[in-house]
């Protein structure tokens, strides 16, 4: 078992109903693949098989989660749950969780579609490059290192800044939220920059 500390200190630092759920769970995973590996990412402890992440499992204030990486759940034999993050829902004691042998089978499944070259993202299209509202457009482009980084980042990371400016539901919000955005942008950094490293 290749067991990273940091997963231990997450475990211990839970609130009490969720360390018997992610003990559990944890273990479980180690069953399923030994050469499993741990580490923290977002926060929250991952586990690695062949250097890919194939499942999570995050403690909350009132439930714990478990998912595997795959999002839509596809081919896993689990649809993902509408009630709370990863694909079991909220737990919130042990007997939420579903038989042993069915988590162990997400994970086995989860190794056997990288083995079989298969993608832990699952298949969700592209979305097409998103519209700049032009307030947004306007402030970028006012700074040039901001619009060089801006232009340079793929869609995705475009679309979450327009989705975070766009999402606010004041104007002072928005006039913040544009103002950090250029800020953010003109040193290099992605809108969710400070999470990159976890």
């Amino acid at each position: 078992m290749t067991a990273d500390p940091r997963v231990d200190s997450y475990v211990a630092g839970a609130a009490a109903f969720a360390q018997p759920i992610l003990l559990h769970l944890r273990a479980l995973v180690h069953r399923s693949c030994p050469e499993v590996e741990e580490a923290i990412k977002w926060s929250m402890p991952m586990f690695l098989y062949k250097g890919k992440i194939i499942a999570n499992m995050a403690a909350f204030k009132a439930h714990a989660s478990f998912g595997t990486w795959r999002r839509d759940g596809e081919g896993l034999g689990v649809p993902r749950s509408d009630d709370g993050m990863g694909h079991l829902g909220k737990l919130t004691a042990m007997t939420d969780l579903p038989p042993d042998d069915e988590i162990m089978a997400m994970v086995t499944t989860a190794m056997a579609l990288l083995d079989a070259g298969g993608s832990m993202r699952g298949n969700r299209g592209h979305k097409p490059v998103p519209l700049v509202p032009e307030d947004l457009r306007v402030a970028i482009d006012a700074v040039p290192a901001a619009a060089r980084v801006f232009a340079g980042f793929p869609p995705g990371a475009q679309r979450e800044y327009v989705e975070w400016v766009t999402s606010a539901r004041q104007a002072t919000t928005r006039a913040t939220r544009i103002a950090t955005t250029v800020e953010w942008c003109a040193e290099g950094k992605r809108r969710y920059w400070k999470y990159e490293n976890c």
